[in-house]
């Protein structure tokens, strides 16, 4: 049987939010943002466990009730950054879990994502040699900008997508690439893939699939998952 599990770095404080809650804690539809995020992921049957990375100083998990949740564990060394989150959180697993185990890294503020797509994305990619990511593409014209934010060029969109989560590689792949190639470059799990060399596979994901950023998206995401009946 394929071994998957589910990382979700949610260590960070949203500062984009302009709160003082951090993000994942927001409500929505009277429930941190995050429940509704590990909601989904435990509609996903080929999960074995479900593993959260907080910060150590983490003062607002324990106000909330995760009873509901019996795959979840909780693990609290999370880093200054996502990166460094996902890769603590990914060597404190390598204690305990198969190097070949499939780790499906999850944002905590895609709360909006589809277990169904989650779980196809899980059968397409157990036999893959590197691993994949859900992504979309880029459908708008993309216009790159001075320091006037004034339009400098508009560039080419042919080929380009739009990163999402989860993505999908092994566990030790996944942390060596994470150990070797840190650095700002490294925006999401499938860089640091492709800076060893690496190609992910792109799996069509879902423009549904938003990430909660700004104080707009969260409207958003209450009306996408009021619409599914949550």
């Amino acid at each position: 049987m394929m071994s998957a599990i589910a990382l979700v770095p949610a260590a960070g404080s949203g500062s984009r939010m302009a709160s003082d809650t951090p993000k994942q804690y927001l409500d929505l539809l009277g429930k941190p943002l995050i429940w509704h995020t590990l909601d989904a992921l435990h509609q996903v049957a080929a999960l074995e466990r479900i593993f959260v990375v907080i910060s150590p100083d983490d003062e607002w998990w324990d106000a909330y009730e995760w009873d509901d949740f019996g795959r979840l564990v909780v693990m609290r060394c999370g880093g200054d950054s996502r990166a460094e989150s996902v890769l603590n959180g990914l060597q404190a697993l390598s204690l305990f879990t198969p190097s070949d185990t499939w780790v499906l890294v999850h944002d905590a503020a895609r709360p909006c994502v589809d277990p169904a797509q989650v779980d196809g994305m899980i059968a397409t990619l157990a036999d893959d040699p590197v691993g994949g990511i859900l992504a979309v593409p880029v459908a708008d014209t993309l216009k790159r900008a001075g320091n006037d934010a004034r339009i400098v060029e508009t560039a080419p969109r042919a080929g380009l997508w739009q990163a999402q989560t989860p993505q999908m590689f092994r566990l030790a792949m996944l942390a060596g690439a994470l150990e070797t190639g840190m650095g700002p470059d490294i925006t999401d799990e499938a860089s640091a893939l492709e800076k060893q060399g690496a190609q992910p596979q792109l799996l069509m994901g879902s423009p549904w699939n938003l990430k909660v950023t700004y104080p707009h998206d969260l409207q958003l995401a209450s009306l996408i998952l009021a619409a599914r009946g949550e």
